[in-house]
């Protein structure tokens, strides 16, 4: 704690933060700049920790701006993430009347533990389709910005009242 008494972010704070993904064209991916802060647990999986890791030693107040890597962001593109599919198993996705599947359209699939697999469709021939499922961002430069609204120490508890 400062002479102010403020508490930089360390490790299980509870953070109130503003913040901003983009690319490095400027294009913004994300941003809760013109809505509430969102709040989240240093370290509950919430943010990846290549974005935890700038947080660190911030205090309410004060902001950031930095350029992630995609290897501490969304991670590398793995090509092995791509998939071949007969065309025939997709075929009711490219008859869909309301929203055929095409090149970019994301379709879910189910895992083995039976959750949501997205894929985005990359190719389609007369025989195959190919199916992404890197993440969107994966192989992309981050630019974060953040702005600190409030920190909790990670032994606080909050009451809402």
């Amino acid at each position: 704690m400062s002479k102010d008494g403020s508490i930089p972010v360390n490790a299980g704070c509870s953070i109130a933060l503003h913040f901003s993904l983009a690319l490095n064209n400027g294009e913004v991916i994300d941003s809760n700049f013109d809505a509430m802060p969102a709040t989240f647990r240093l370290g509950d999986g919430n943010m990846l920790p290549g974005f935890e890791q700038v947080l660190l030693g911030l205090r309410a107040g004060e902001s950031v701006e930095t350029s992630i890597s995609p290897d501490r962001a969304f991670g590398e593109v793995n090509s092995s993430n791509s998939q071949t599919f007969p065309i025939d198993k997709l075929r009711n996705l490219l008859d869909d009347e309301l929203l055929p599947a095409e090149v970019g359209t994301v379709i879910a699939f189910k895992d083995p533990a039976g959750f949501d697999l997205p894929g985005v469709v990359k190719s389609i021939s007369e025989e195959t389709i190919v199916v992404d499922f890197n993440h969107p961002l994966a192989g992309k430069t981050i630019v974060f910005k953040a702005s600190i609204v409030a920190v909790m120490a990670a032994d606080a508890e909050a009451v809402e009242i």
